[in-house]
């Protein structure tokens, strides 16, 4: 008789080397280096996990501090056997202002609508988790296989790109800076060893940071970091609660984000597996419980809804450390951080053209790792159906196409996946039907020798 499995691994020290062999989910790092590893994932969520509560009108602060409680609380129900920092989600930015009518400025007068449409948003979710884990993940596996999956990844980096863009865009000396960036952070990435290189996010926002300083504080090229704000702000603070209040409407408008929370955590797992090239699949039903759960959580004292945070996923994807103990490292420093309203006032003096270029390396390695995903899978690009799949996708997404279900907002990236998901249902059974790949629409390249060497 198979012995039933343990519901945490069992976490053994890490003992491989830095520079060649990757930190699996369930191996840990001495105290001081899970610190600083921790610090840096604390980082890679700061700049997303603030803007997204302010684009809604949320508390940042309240949200920092939740996210971290959500952080160890997803370690916990998941077992510890899925490397994950929850963040605010930005699906919920859309039906939230719907709901709300929020303006887009200041405070939300009707956040408790909001909260009380989220938190049965996050119940949904739950059950679907549950469902999952009853189940298994061969329904969605049927209905999200690789190509599809690796194009939902894809989807995530390139639709957030031109708001990356345009963050970094307001000035020449912006544009510049956010250079400065990826420059600092590619030196770290390529020119240096062992635990260095690993905080190549972190030691290359620091590095360019005192560029930044130097540059518009004593030189007077842009505008000057405003120290001001430190000195402001009190060094221990509890952050402001709010209330949820159930409306059937606004309900209604947000509870189907959770099927945009399913295809962008589902991707974000398929992301991590690829990346540890271990089959988290098993533990899928838990990630999407415990997310639910802590959106339910977050929403009922006044947070936001939570996601899995593509962030830090591209922060695994360079530093090539898994743990999921890391995690709860940043979700303590990520509950410090909300209870010190002077911490956070000290993250928010790195400007913004800083997290901008960070967040080009980023958002580009959550792209590259869902190509990553095709290359491993050796999805078959000579059929019609997936290079269609592909294609219709990839620029819904990059465009951010959007559609209008009523008055609830699929987004860019709800509306690629769900297209990739029902291209992939219609146009595969069609193709086995016909029983031929002939006339691939491959030959478009003009280039006909070279795409004749391709197939070859």
């Amino acid at each position: 008789m198979q012995e039933k499995e343990s519901w945490f691994p069992k976490f053994k020290p890490y003992q491989g080397n830095l520079d060649v062999t990757p930190v699996q989910v369930d191996e840990y790092l001495p105290a001081g280096k899970s610190m600083v590893l921790g610090l840096q994932h604390a980082f890679a969520m700061f700049g997303a996990t603030v803007l997204a509560p302010l684009l809604m009108g949320f508390d940042p602060n309240l949200t920092i501090f939740i996210t971290g409680i959500g952080t160890i609380l997803f370690f916990l129900i998941t077992g510890g056997r899925m490397p994950s920092y929850l963040g605010s989600s930005f699906a919920f930015i859309g039906a939230v202002a719907a709901a709300t009518g929020y303006a887009g400025a200041g405070s939300n007068p009707n956040i408790g609508l909001a909260l009380g449409g989220t938190m049965v948003c996050g119940l949904i979710y739950a059950a679907i988790g549950l469902i999952v884990m009853k189940t298994g993940t061969g329904w969605i596996e049927k209905l999200m296989p690789p190509i599809v999956t690796g194009a939902i990844v894809m989807i995530i980096g390139l639709n957030l790109a031109p708001i990356t863009i345009k963050s970094v865009s307001a000035s020449s000396f912006d544009t510049w800076m956010a250079v400065v960036t990826i420059i600092c952070i590619s030196a770290v990435a390529v020119f240096t060893r062992g635990m260095v290189r690993r905080l190549l996010l972190l030691l290359g926002l620091c590095s360019s940071y005192l560029v930044y300083f130097v540059l518009a504080n004593m030189m007077g090229f842009g505008k000057a970091i405003d120290f001001s704000v430190i000195s402001n702000a009190a060094w221990f603070g509890l952050p402001t609660f709010q209330s949820p209040v159930f409306n059937a409407n606004a309900m209604l408008l947000i509870a189907p984000v959770a099927i945009i929370l399913v295809a962008e955590n589902l991707g974000h797992f398929k992301a991590v597996s690829a990346m540890t090239g271990k089959n988290l699949s098993p533990y899928m039903g838990r990630a999407f419980l415990a997310d639910g759960v802590c959106t339910t959580m977050s929403a009922s004292v006044g947070g936001t809804g939570m996601t899995t945070y593509a962030e830090n996923i591209g922060v695994m994807a360079v530093t090539k450390v898994y743990s999921t103990t890391i995690f709860v490292v940043a979700g303590v420093f990520a509950i410090l951080l909300g209870l010190s309203p002077k911490f956070g006032a000290v993250i928010s003096t790195i400007p913004v053209a800083l997290l901008g270029g960070a967040s080009i390396v980023v958002f580009g390695l959550i792209t590259v790792a869902g190509a990553k995903i095709w290359v491993d899978n050796k999805v078959d690009f000579t059929k019609n159906s997936t290079l269609i799949i592909a294609a219709v996708s990839l620029i819904m997404g990059a465009g951010n196409f959007s559609l209008h279900i009523g008055s609830f907002d699929l987004g860019g990236i709800g509306t690629a996946t769900l297209a990739a998901i029902v291209l992939n249902l219609f146009l595969n059974r069609g193709e086995e039907k016909d029983g031929t790949a002939e006339a691939s629409l491959s030959s478009i390249d003009t280039d006909t020798s070279a795409t004749s060497a391709v197939n070859h």
